[in-house]
């Protein structure tokens, strides 16, 4: 396992983390005794960096990982989200900060993460979606900012709302993001315009999600894939998206060639190469799941070529939620 520097936080994380959604629920059935298990085959893999939030199954990721923090002696970052107070998602441009993130809010769902994860402090707490309608008046981020003198937290963080990821750039100029949370994959490319630049000029650390666009990057999927009842994919893949994707997926094969990498590796690899990444928290289900995405990073990182073979698969999808 390899390792990056994480911001100016003077943290050094493996560049692979483990990403825990699935563990808590939403991706169809999955047992605790496979969760943990996969949870400490990441950790014996060399993984020190774990991302969860309190909507990954209404905490129950948290409270597996705080298990996990009981019984490993390792040094192990781990991150978690507060939600907004209810209202739309993403934040609509008309919402108030107050009625959303309001201080007591914050404060209360913070000591509520606290007691899940069954530590003194979170090393990570990141606000799990935003609206550049705060950018002008960013008091969340600012209480959030306070809450780390006082010692709750160890570090203040952001995951970008999906369709307006840019508008966390302005937030990293002001200085109040030790980090932030980025989709950045082969179909999602747009972070590397300006984006991630801004954030290696200002010591931002970059968490990547979503490397594997929610699976279809691992070229596992056939279009007329069925997922199970209650899983999330059922929306995010409605209607033709699976099946566009898919295709997409196949022209990405053809262009790499017979002697590429595996697909899961390609984009893990493609998700790493940019420098100003620190970590890409695979989405992880089960041990061997765990001991494949870490194994990523002993391979060489992606040749020149293989990147530029990559970027024209850039796919602009924009609001593709809503339509073709």
């Amino acid at each position: 396992m390899k390792y990056r520097k994480f911001g100016n936080l003077g943290w050094n994380v493996s560049e692979i983390g483990f990403g825990a959604w699935a563990i808590g629920g939403s991706w169809g059935e999955q047992g605790d005794p496979d969760s943990m298990a996969a949870l400490h085959r990441a950790i014996d893999s060399g993984v020190n960096f774990i991302d969860t939030a309190e909507g990954y199954g209404d905490g129950h990721s948290e409270q597996l990982i705080g298990k996990l923090l009981k019984a490993r002696s390792e040094e192990i970052f781990v991150a978690t989200k507060t939600p907004p107070m209810s209202g739309p998602w993403p934040p609509s441009p008309y919402c108030r900060w107050e009625d959303r993130y309001s201080e007591q809010h914050l404060r209360d769902n913070v000591e509520q993460r606290l007691r899940q994860l069954n530590v003194e402090s979170i090393d990570l707490l990141q606000l799990h979606t935003w609206t550049r309608a705060w950018n002008s008046d960013p008091r969340p981020l600012e209480i959030l900012q306070k809450m780390k003198q006082e010692g709750k937290i160890r570090a203040v963080g952001l995951s970008t709302p999906e369709h307006d990821q840019n508008s966390a750039i302005d937030l990293m100029r002001m200085g109040i993001l030790d980090s932030l949370q980025v989709i950045y994959n082969v179909f999602e490319q747009e972070p590397a315009a300006e984006l991630l630049p801004v954030a290696e000029e200002h010591g931002v650390g970059i968490i990547v999600r979503v490397a594997f666009d929610e699976g279809v990057l691992t070229g596992k999927y056939a279009a007329d894939h069925q997922f199970p009842e209650g899983d999330f994919r059922n929306s995010y893949f409605e209607g033709d998206r699976l099946a566009r994707s898919v295709q997409r997926v196949e022209r990405i094969k053809s262009s790499l060639g017979e002697n590429a990498r595996s697909m899961p590796e390609t984009a893990l690899g493609f998700s790493l190469a940019h420098p100003a990444v620190s970590t890409v928290i695979a989405g992880t289900r089960n041990a061997e799941q765990a001991a494949a995405n870490a194994a990523v990073s002993d391979l060489p990182p992606l040749d020149d070529a293989t990147l530029k073979t990559l970027h024209p698969h850039n796919w602009r999808r924009a609001f593709w939620y809503g339509g073709k």
